[in-house]
């Protein structure tokens, strides 16, 4: 089976405009969320990692979602081409341009996902394309999707987006769940209290055949796995069964065992339901020891966008040898796993990434680094 390699990859978060300036911030500990007090988005003060209008640039014609897609997608692409007739597009997203409803342009084509897609495929001379919106596992999912593709030979490249903006309709849904927090969230942390939203969009360029990008790359994908809990419509099975599961597929499919994960980059939303179910799964699994970590604490819950920029975060993890720490942690809760609370030094290899989200999806991707 053909090897699929992460070959190039663009970022704008809450912050940095590039992929390094974002890691720079996350490794030096800074982070992304301040206390947003915009009554378009709720009315009262909440905290968020939301980005300047003026850090998204200005591109006439593009939705704010569409500016920071295409932002994403053209670092990714730079000084690469791409073969329109061998390349797929994949949108992750959970909401797309659904601002659209607030401005009252609630007949415009591009409020449909696959229309943005369409569009942003087009943008990138790109031909087919499809969406991935699976509630907080899209990101993870859409990696999988890409990588099963590329696998069966259809396709030699794939150009993954991940992107979501913070909108009223997004707000004011998670905080009806009451699942907001009022200060800077805490993953795994004892005093959690709930999620922290943010916006972002990060871009992966997969391909099988790196020669022909004129790339040398070093971080592949050699494993994941999907599931569902079908728990609850708004939340997680208790138990981690499941979470488990999609576990236990990436590493089969990775011919890997536990004790061959170096890290591990959890969803950690900081809810409190979340975080015990996962540690739950990582503790049926036997990967209560290995370190981990969740990067919500940085840039918030990036939605669509979460699972590719952790995915991004935790490759560049792996090229510089170290564990980013769990930014908001400060006492780890029971049930009890390593969470990564200080920057680490150490030689790491492995990588198994995770999500999980509303619908009772799970799913879980292994990255894997060539020396």
């Amino acid at each position: 089976m053909s090897t699929v390699w992460i070959a190039a990859d663009g970022v704008v978060s809450p912050l940095g405009r590039t992929t390094d300036a974002t890691y720079q911030k996350i490794r030096n500990g800074k982070t992304g969320i301040r206390e947003i007090n915009d009554r378009a988005l709720l009315p009262i003060p909440f905290f968020a990692g939301k980005m300047e209008d003026s850090d998204i640039g200005d591109s006439p014609g593009l939705s704010r979602f569409e500016k920071i897609c295409w932002e994403a997608m053209r670092q990714a692409t730079l000084g690469i081409a791409l073969a329109p007739e061998r390349t797929l597009f994949i949108l992750s997203t959970t909401k797309g341009n659904i601002s659209f409803l607030e401005q009252g342009r609630s007949t415009d084509p591009r409020l449909a996902l696959h229309a943005t897609s369409r569009y942003l495929a087009s943008m990138a001379g790109i031909r087919d394309q499809m969406v991935v919106s699976n509630a907080c596992v899209s990101g993870v999912m859409a990696m999988i999707v890409a990588k099963r593709f590329l696998e069966s030979g259809k396709y030699d490249h794939a150009l993954v987006v991940g992107a979501d903006v913070l909108s009223q309709f997004v707000v004011s849904g998670f905080n009806c769940l009451q699942a907001i927090s009022p200060l800077p969230c805490k993953p795994f942390d004892r005093k959690r209290s709930g999620v922290n939203l943010g916006e972002a969009a990060a871009a992966v360029i997969l391909t099988t055949k790196p020669e022909q990008l004129g790339v040398t790359p070093f971080i592949k994908i050699v494993g994941g796995g999907l599931s569902n809990d079908a728990n609850h419509i708004s939340g997680p099975s208790r138990t981690g069964e499941e979470l488990g599961n999609a576990i236990s597929q990436a590493l089969s499919e990775a011919h890997l065992e536990t004790d061959n994960v170096d890290f591990i980059s959890a969803h950690g939303t900081a809810t409190r339901y979340n975080d015990e179910m996962e540690a739950k799964a990582f503790i049926g699994l036997g990967l209560n020891h290995t370190l981990t970590n969740s990067m919500k604490g940085y840039f918030g819950h990036t939605l669509g966008a979460a699972g590719v920029l952790e995915t991004i975060m935790s490759a560049k993890s792996l090229q510089h040898n170290e564990v980013i720490a769990t930014y908001g942690c400060e006492e780890p809760d029971n049930p009890p796993i390593n969470v990564c609370l200080k920057p680490e030094k150490r030689m790491v290899n492995t990588c198994l990434k995770t999500a999980s989200g509303f619908g009772g999806c799970n799913a879980a991707i292994i990255l894997q680094k060539v020396n």
